[in-house]
């Protein structure tokens, strides 16, 4: 399975990002193949708004089922459903450590979000 994790750096052991839109980077990562590859978010970073709608929109486009987060917002939220993307909470750990989470079952799937809008 294709999968996108929030991420503070672009490796595999970096911290996960618990913001969703203005996450510093984007790691995609195939769970089947042990692939991955890290999509800088910068043009997010600081955005004004629309954070999290853009960043929702990069990670359909790169095609993944899936998304591991700390937090996502209400506008996020309804864009990664409308693209069939499943979401995934995380607490705060590696990108390799959700990974493995994810894999065995252990991360919580949302079904609305988990802030109001403009989180920070």
């Amino acid at each position: 399975m294709k999968i996108a994790i929030t991420a503070q750096g672009k490796e595999l052991l970096s911290e996960i990002d618990l913001r969703f839109g203005r996450a510093k980077w984007l790691i995609v990562a195939d769970t089947e193949r042990g692939e991955f590859q890290a999509h800088d978010n910068k043009v997010n970073l600081n955005a004004v708004q629309g954070a999290g709608i853009q960043t929702g929109q990069n990670i359909a486009n790169l095609g993944v089922e899936a998304v591991i987060t700390g937090n996502v917002g209400p506008n996020a939220f309804r864009m990664l459903s409308a693209a069939s993307v499943r979401i995934f909470l995380a607490e705060k750990q590696t990108v390799q450590e959700a990974i493995e989470s994810f894999k065995v079952g252990n991360l919580r799937e949302v079904d609305e979000a988990s802030v109001e809008g403009h989180w920070i």
